[in-house]
């Protein structure tokens, strides 16, 4: 009879520690569905839509984020550079290439866990499409590191690895099927601090 009960227990708490780790997993990473890479860059299209998969409906709910609708626009984020290095914060890197078609578009930068990432002074926490200095036709090139350059510069501080986060907002591809197709700014490296 005690041996029945142990083993009844030991199963029940196998079964409930088990699900606990699963459901843990499940929200902590990114299953990858409906993901669409292009270069080093990662979107989840369906994020905002009630055909988003139920793993990540469940990871906004519990994370509070609030996801754009597909109507509104579509968020990519980048951790790697264009060697698959990841990013560091004490490395300086270059954001260069043609940005897709939007009304209006931001680039900031955040650490792995969401926050934005600390700057120095009064500098603003992105770049926007409207205070930006462009190259030929629609290409944009921008620096993002803990020290000054000229030309466009997002000025980030302190030390760890960082996501650069690039929000298109009322942008046609958004609501298209050809999201994979467009072609995004490449992540160059430069100097590290260290």
């Amino acid at each position: 009879m005690i041996k029945t009960l142990f083993l009844t227990a030991l199963t029940v708490a196998i079964a409930v520690a088990g699900g606990a780790a699963s459901v843990w997993v499940a929200l902590d990473t990114d299953l990858a569905f409906d993901t669409v890479k292009i270069g080093g860059w990662t979107a989840h299209p369906r994020r905002g839509t009630s055909d988003a998969d139920p793993y990540a409906r469940a990871r906004f709910s519990r994370e509070a984020d609030l996801a754009l609708g597909i109507g509104e626009g579509l968020v990519f984020t980048a951790d790697h550079d264009a060697n698959g290095d990841p990013l560091r914060l004490s490395c300086a890197y270059r954001i260069e290439g043609e940005m897709p078609a939007a009304r209006f578009w931001t680039l900031h930068a955040r650490l792995p866990d969401g926050t934005v990432v600390d700057r120095p002074g009064a500098r603003p926490p992105a770049l926007h499409s409207y205070a930006l200095l462009r190259e030929a036709g629609s290409d944009v090139a921008t620096t993002i590191s803990r020290h000054p350059v000229p030309g466009n510069w997002l000025a980030v501080a302190g030390s760890g690895h960082f996501v650069i986060r690039l929000t298109l907002y009322d942008t046609a591809i958004a609501s298209s099927a050809r999201v994979a197709d467009i072609q995004l700014p490449r992540i160059r490296r430069e100097d590290c601090d260290d």
